[in-house]
């Protein structure tokens, strides 16, 4: 699971005095909707050569499965990236005029998504040019830029025009709207040819009842109908996507001869056998092991993992984030996990859902050094893996917190005026300022530590019977534990926080963010649609529909304007353990039912009025409610053939690092 920065709606406008490195620039790029950052890894040089080697190694196997990304969001999205990079390189038209720029608002789109839908709303980003001027560009490029494989200039133009001007055609990368076919109305390219009744026919026919250590079947394939036969298309080096999975492979071999220690070595080779075979029994058998590795400094996720794209939750998107532990800071999240069954003992939920013994969990606070596939260039502030509940059950988690990326968010978003405008005095402001950087870390370690990691299944429940609304329901138990536990005083017993103040500005910042502020994000009149976001609104609209008898949220106008204000503080944390106790309940019941009433009831529809006066006073801020990033550039350093060191670069440019990208880690064909 992970936990999705919420870019500005998250950001605490500063830390208190000036360091060094505020003289850094961290935003290098805006627009559309998007703001690209850059982020800093800190003391690089005080590591290792040979654990610099490591996080190169990783970095670049990272970097190789980025196509795979792309192919899995829509079976079109290479097709069209390489056409739009070709009239990039080639076009031969002035650059000069206001069309121009408005192709290039496009193409850095469709990079920033990884295909032609919207990272976030999964809605398809239609471009502010017409189709007459994309003929014209592509009429004025030469055709020795274009891949052969797409074929001449004319029928590029006959297949793609549609294809990216039809708002009718793959309208929705992820479509989880109830009562309609899941997979036949998205456009993703996990299924082809099939129905979502076939999918689950086929998946249900290879599930063992009351199995204890379920595999994950379909987390690793393409599921297609060929000459009326179903069948898998497997992600493995001689199968699908096997060119790149081949170069992933390659810098795995050389990352596991410079592992820090054996264990390292033999969750890498372990990882380099699942990608061979294709063995989802593999794969389990490398999460327990990446778990166990709690020693390590340099740490990486590489593989197909989270299933957010796929509404059914049965398929996993490819990704990878490489990292370094951060000492200093991991020192309050070891405590949390030392303390794991304190929380679990005392949390709100039915005894019978309570694990007796939690196992295994361990966390710390990381620096992220490479981003890959999913995790680019949007990335989560925290993780917490392995995803499979038996695993999770009876081997434990590992959970961390992206140190240096909430850092670089919050440095980008100084000035903005963003707070000031929806927080309803200077009081809930400077408190705000004072804690909500530690308060939002704090917030991530508890989801991720211990929230995703408590509770257990009922016996009998598989876990996948909440379908499309698994996701949002599970994000939505672990930020509940999060915000339940953040107000308790053993968070200060612990000396993890100050005092309650911290949680004070936690609260405000998180009703404040799920009622009003991430709806900035939306489009006025339509939905809610991404997990998270759809888990923030449910826990902030109905603590506020459940809490008016006693006032503990009030909804106030002033001049116009709406806000959100706390009035009772221990009694929000009642409801959130109120509603922490359903949700734990559905979620280990395999409650489809109620999991849908919940979600249809409080996380979807919003308010027109209030999303339109959002929208209003938001544009005036003409600030992109969305965050992303490029990559630290490590260059090694060489004496023959020997590498000496690995020096960091800071790119500047957005368009440059996509460019080198696509020319240096496009290893799938067109079509796949």
């Amino acid at each position: 699971m992970t936990l999705l920065t919420a870019g500005l709606m998250g950001c605490s406008g500063g830390k208190d005095g000036e360091k060094a490195e505020d003289q850094f620039q961290w935003k290098i790029d805006e627009f559309a909707d998007i703001r690209i950052l850059r982020y800093q890894i800190p003391d690089w040089d005080s590591l290792t050569l040979k654990q610099k080697e490591l996080l190169y190694y990783l970095g670049e196997a990272a970097l190789c499965g980025r196509d795979i990304m792309f192919d899995q969001n829509f079976k079109h999205n290479l097709a069209i990236r390489k056409t739009l990079e070709a009239i990039y390189n080639g076009y031969e038209g002035s650059r000069e005029v206001e069309e121009w720029g408005k192709f290039m608002v496009y193409l850095k789109r469709v990079w920033f998504s990884n295909g032609i839908h919207h990272h976030y709303s999964t809605d398809k980003i239609l471009p502010d040019i017409s189709k007459e001027y994309f003929a014209e560009l592509i009429g004025n490029t030469p055709q020795k830029f274009f891949p052969k494989e797409l074929g001449d200039r004319n029928e590029i133009l006959e297949k793609f025009t549609p294809i990216i001007f039809d708002p009718a055609i793959a309208a929705k990368r992820v479509n989880q709207q109830d009562g309609v076919d899941l997979i036949t109305t998205s456009a993703n390219n996990y299924y082809e040819g099939v129905t979502q009744k076939e999918v689950e026919k086929f998946y249900a026919k290879m599930a063992k009842p009351n199995d204890p250590t379920p595999i994950s079947y379909g987390l690793n394939s393409k599921l297609v109908k060929e000459n009326g036969v179903i069948k898998e298309k497997v992600w493995r080096v001689d199968g699908m996507y096997g060119e790149a999975i081949g170069r992933i492979v390659y810098w795995l071999e050389k990352a596991a001869g410079v592992a820090e220690n054996e264990h390292q070595a033999l969750i890498i080779n372990t990882l380099i056998d699942y990608y061979r075979t294709g063995d989802l029994s593999l794969f389990d058998k490398y999460s327990i092991l990446w778990l166990q590795d709690t020693v390590s400094q340099v740490d990486f996720v590489n593989g197909f993992i989270e299933d957010y794209g796929d509404p059914m939750g049965i398929k996993a998107s490819w990704e990878s984030l490489v990292n370094v532990k951060d000492l200093e800071s991991t020192r309050r999240t070891t405590l949390l996990s030392e303390n794991a069954q304190w929380f679990e003992d005392h949390s709100p939920i039915s005894s019978e859902f309570k694990k007796k013994e939690v196992k295994g969990i361990s966390a710390k606070v990381i620096n992220a050094t490479t981003l890959g596939g999913d995790c680019y260039p949007v990335t989560p502030i925290g993780i917490n893996l392995p995803n499979a509940d038996w695993i999770r059950k009876e081997h434990g988690s590992k959970s961390v917190t992206i140190e240096n990326i909430s850092y670089a968010n919050d440095r980008a978003s100084i000035g903005s005026g963003f707070l000031e405008e929806f927080a309803w005095d200077q009081a809930e402001v400077e408190l705000h300022r004072k804690y909500s950087l530690l308060a939002g870390s704090l917030h991530t370690d508890l989801h991720e530590c211990l929230g995703h990691g408590s509770g257990q299944l009922a016996p009998g429940v598989a876990g996948d019977e909440l379908k499309q609304y698994g996701s949002p329901i599970e994000e939505s138990r672990a930020d509940l534990f999060a915000l339940y536990f953040i107000m308790d005083p053993k968070m200060v017993e612990l000396g993890i926080m100050p005092n309650l103040d911290a949680a004070k500005a936690e609260y405000n910042s998180y009703i404040r963010n799920g009622i009003m502020t991430q709806i900035t994000r939306i489009e006025l009149g339509k939905d809610v649609e991404q997990a998270h976001m759809r888990n923030r609104q449910l826990i902030a609209r109905w603590c506020y529909e459940h809490g008016k008898k006693d006032n503990v949220i009030e909804k106030r106008i002033r001049d116009g304007k709406t806000y959100f204000v706390i009035n009772d503080y221990d009694k929000l944390r009642t409801l959130f353990g109120e509603l922490l106790k359903e949700i734990q309940r559905v979620k280990s019941t395999g409650d489809f039912e109620g999991a849908k009433d919940l979600i249809e009831t409080y996380a979807v529809k919003i308010d027109y009025d209030l999303h339109k006066e959002v929208l209003e006073r938001f544009a005036k801020l003409n600030i992109a409610p969305y965050a992303g990033f490029v990559n630290p550039k490590m260059i090694p350093q060489y004496d023959g053939d020997t590498i000496i060191d690995i020096k960091l670069e800071y790119p500047m440019d957005y368009t440059k690092q996509m460019m080198e990208y696509s020319e240096n880690y496009s290893y799938l064909p067109i079509y796949n």
